[in-house]
């Protein structure tokens, strides 16, 4: 029952300009591996019980395609807007854009961020037609107190390379880190590398980057900052804010 929903909500196609609504494709397979009708403390037993299966090590080859995935919230209607862009590298246009406007259907629960925003990120992921090969999520990758943020979990999902780009800190420690950019400094968490604070600009504050699957470390603060753009935000995830916000706003075209 839940495609079916989607299918009745997805909408604001763009791919190189604002076209009408289109049927859903099936360029991106989201596996079903648990129920996202849940309680906070079943949520967390899932995210002990899918951790496993997180991997971060290598990375893509042959990059072509990179999205940005990102969710906007009116609490006031209950309401949520969310949207996946895709640019073809290394041009900073979309290419690709969707958004769906669903309800708000998880509570806001630190360190269970994955519960609410996939299952709005879902129907987007799904009305692509073109197939990005990584994914940059505003939030965290394993750099999480279960090692599983909204990058590890959805990369788990789409079986794709993700990458948690995060604004601020959720776990760990770190020394200081240069003021230009490309300064990174090791983020440690329980005696272990987890992620990077990295300077995405000049006298900025910085990113927090951690690896969220199919990638490592490295080649994840690499495709940060050869795709990231000038801006502090990397270009994926600032522009999915930028749609998300603008279909909040009704400033889409559908």
């Amino acid at each position: 029952m839940i495609w079916e929903f989607f299918r009745f909500v997805v909408q604001g196609i763009r791919r190189n300009a604002a076209w009408p609504a289109l049927p859903l494709g099936e360029t991106m397979r989201i596996k079903t591996l648990h129920p996202w009708n849940v309680s906070p403390k079943e949520a967390r037993e899932i995210q002990d019980r899918i951790r496993p299966l997180v991997r971060v090590d290598g990375g893509p080859v042959d990059v072509r395609h990179i999205a940005g995935v990102d969710v906007s919230y009116d609490r006031v209607s209950g309401m949520q807007w969310a949207g996946v862009v895709v640019l073809a590298v290394p041009s900073p246009e979309p290419v690709e854009e969707r958004w769906a406007s669903t309800p708000i259907a998880f509570p806001y629960v630190p360190g269970l961020l994955s519960f609410r925003e996939i299952p709005a990120l879902i129907g987007p992921l799904k009305a692509l037609e073109i197939e990005p090969d990584v994914v940059f999520c505003d939030g965290q990758g394993i750099a999480h107190p279960k090692g599983l943020g909204l990058a590890a979990h959805l990369g788990i999902l789409i079986d794709k390379p993700t990458i948690g780009c995060a604004k601020s800190r959720l776990v760990g420690e770190h020394a200081p880190v240069g003021k230009t950019r490309g300064s990174t400094s090791p983020l440690r968490y329980r005696g272990r590398t987890v992620g990077a604070v990295v300077r995405t600009r000049t006298g900025v504050n910085p990113m927090f980057i951690s690896p969220g699957f199919g990638l490592d470390l490295d080649t994840a603060i690499r495709l940060v900052l050869e795709y990231g753009g000038p801006y502090r935000v990397p270009t994926p995830t600032r522009l999915a804010d930028r749609l998300v916000n603008r279909a909040r706003r009704g400033e889409t075209r559908t």
